[in-house]
This record gives C-alpha cells, sequence and structure tokens, in this order.
C-alpha cells in the first residue's frame, strides 16, 4: 500500500511539474515504473478525481480537483490573507512580478504572486519550487545557513552544473556560489541577474519569524534584465526589505509559516548582543 502511495503521488508531482499533457509511456518510464503498474496507478487517480485523460490523444494531466483543494487550503491557511495585499503593494510599486514562497524542509513552494507589469514584456514563470543554487529565492534563504548546510541543501537538488538547470551566468563552481551567498548575506538580499534564465533577473529578501528569527519563507521580485539593472535593484531595495518585514510580522497568523519541528534542522534565537539572528541545534 505504501509503495502506491508513493508512486501515486509521484506521478500526480510529476504532472504538476510537467504543467502539461503527458502519455502513459513518458510517465511510465520517467518514474521507472512498469507500464501495467502506472496504467493501475492513472485509472485509480482518475477515479478519485485527481488526474483525467484527453479523450483525443489519451494523454494524461492534473485534474481541477487538486486545483481547487490547493486553493481551499491556501484560504483557509491564512497565507493569502497574510501575503497578498503586501504582494499587490510592492508589485505595483516596483512594475515586476512579486511573489512570495514559503520554507519547507529542503525547498521552497511558492504560494502567491502579484504581477506589477502592465505593459512591454511580462515575467510570469510557474509557480513551484526554484532552484537553490541559482535564483535569489534560494539565495536569500541560504545565506540564512552556514556554508555547510547550503551546500548540503543545494547538493540534494543536484549540486551546482547541473545539466538543464539555471540560465547561462549559473554558478558552476563551490568558490562562484559561496562568493553569491555571501554577497547576499552583506547585502540583506539574493540578486540572480541570468544566473536562472536568460534575459531575466531577481531579487528576494528572507521572511524572518518574529519570535525564533528563522527564515520561513523569501519575498521576490523578478523582470526582464533590461528593465532591472544594477541601479533599479538598489532604488527597490527599500520596498523589498519592507515587504519582507511586513510578511515576517504577520507570519503569526498563519500555520503555513509554521515549519514542523519534526523536520526542522536548526533553530534560530536572537542574539542579545547584536540583535541578529544565531544558529542554534534543535532539541
Amino acid at each position: 500500500m505504501a509503495g502506491n502511495l508513493e508512486r501515486a503521488l509521484s506521478i500526480i508531482e510529476l504532472l504538476a511539474k510537467n504543467g502539461g499533457r503527458m502519455p502513459l509511456a513518458t510517465i511510465a518510464d520517467t518514474l521507472n515504473i512498469p507500464r501495467s503498474g502506472t496504467h493501475r496507478l492513472l485509472a485509480m487517480l482518475i477515479d478519485e478525481g485527481y488526474v483525467r485523460q484527453d479523450e483525443d490523444h489519451g494523454e494524461y494531466m492534473l485534474a481541477l480537483k487538486l486545483v481547487s483543494l490547493a486553493l481551499i487550503y491556501l484560504s483557509t491557511g491564512g497565507v493569502l490573507d497574510v501575503s497578498q495585499p503586501v504582494l499587490d503593494r510592492l508589485a505595483a510599486a516596483s512594475g515586476e512580478l512579486a511573489r512570495v514562497g514559503v520554507v519547507e524542509d529542503d525547498h521552497i513552494t511558492f504560494v502567491g504572486k502579484a504581477q506589477g507589469a502592465k505593459s512591454g514584456l511580462r515575467y510570469d514563470p510557474d509557480m513551484g519550487q526554484p532552484p537553490l543554487h541559482c535564483t535569489a529565492s534560494g539565495q536569500a534563504w541560504l545565506s540564512s545557513l552556514s556554508d555547510e548546510e547550503a551546500l548540503a541543501l543545494v547538493s540534494k537538488q543536484g549540486g551546482l552544473g547541473k545539466p538543464g538547470s539555471g540560465g547561462p551566468k549559473a554558478p558552476k563552481t563551490i568558490q562562484q556560489f559561496l562568493a553569491d551567498l555571501q554577497a547576499a548575506r552583506k547585502r540583506g538580499y539574493g540578486i540572480a541577474s541570468e544566473t536562472y534564465e536568460a534575459g531575466m533577473t531577481s531579487m528576494a529578501a528572507p521572511i524572518h519569524h518574529p519570535v525564533t528569527g528563522r527564515v520561513v519563507g523569501v519575498v521576490s521580485l523578478a523582470g526582464p534584465t533590461s528593465r532591472l539593472p544594477d541601479a533599479r535593484l538598489k532604488e527597490l531595495a527599500p520596498a523589498l526589505l519592507e515587504a519582507a518585514s511586513d510578511m515576517g510580522a504577520a507570519t503569526l497568523s498563519s500555520p503555513y509559516f509554521k515549519r514542523p519541528a519534526a523536520v526542522a534542522q536548526t533553530q534560530v534565537e536572537t542574539a542579545p548582543a547584536k540583535g541578529r539572528p544565531k544558529r542554534v541545534k534543535a532539541a
């Protein structure tokens, strides 16, 4: 039973990450599941309303039930109440895409966004889990950890230089990656210029829990590199940091930003001397 559940969840995740239709053979081969077993699992997911099959071509895709459940959870979990007004304000002030992501286990998941671009090129990628080594969101979170912890999390995602991961300026060496991380620590926010995607730039700030000081999420801005040169990034930094601070103050009202104690590797307490967070081992 556990094996079938894991495989069924893997199919759902695969369909979600690919964002489109997939034939049975591709699903089976990608997940290394026998095609007969894949067919049974897909039939089960169709019966439960999580997957549907295209009548014309026979390809499989996620059904709207998952979207509905996600929207219900977001609305009852309070994350949209906490983040959406802040995102709307940040997007309007910047004229770019504003997003909020939640830190969970070893990844970040985007859960809300607001589009500030009214004309011209609009950058609006799919929501999901961004790679940590080449995105501003990844920098924002990892900059709160030690170099060793940051490298361990990047390694879990396939490491530096993973084929097909990152843009033309993505860090390829540990030295380059750590230099980017150190720069993010000094600034207080991460910057990724064509490291995730050619022609695109983003910046992101960490959201700190107001009591523990732990980073529980990130807030980011992203848009075409032509609209986000260094001077513009510096102009937007105060608004970005203010948005992160506002969300941090409001996280107490949303269980979404409370990382499970069983999976948290570290917890943060405020150091009285300088008022900056320091990491201590979780009990």
